[in-house]
């Protein structure tokens, strides 16, 4: 089992910037996948960033050049840094983990956390 623990979510205008953390607790962190996904009301949830444990990175479009995915293995942490927040960014983040490759699918993610609020007023 994987407990993931969001936080980092508020308020904030258009083009303001966040970083969302999420800590991992419970098998060895390193050895995970991490991503970020996020669901709008009345929407599905869908894909952000994921980073795989040697770094390697996959964004959607809709954040490419904005968001940019990290982690920090000694501290079990993966984080979302989020530049030039729109309208459109509002929505509960959720950070999620799984073994293998880098995937976009959300099927594909094992462990899943509580979610953050982001909320961008125009």
């Amino acid at each position: 089992q994987v407990q993931l623990d969001e936080s980092g979510g508020g308020l904030v205008q258009t083009g303001d910037s966040l970083r969302l953390s999420c800590v991992a607790s419970g098998r060895t962190f390193s050895a995970y996948v991490m991503g970020w996904f996020r669901q709008a009301p009345g929407k599905e949830r869908e894909f952000v960033a994921s980073i795989s444990w040697g770094g390697g990175t996959i964004y959607a479009d809709s954040v490419k050049g904005r968001f940019t995915i990290s982690r920090d293995n000694a501290k079990n942490t993966v984080y979302l840094q989020m530049n030039g927040l729109k309208p459109e960014d509002t929505a509960v983040y959720y950070c999620a983990s799984r073994q293998g490759s880098l995937a976009a699918g959300r099927s594909r993610y094992d462990y899943w956390g509580q979610g953050t609020q982001v909320t961008v007023s125009s």
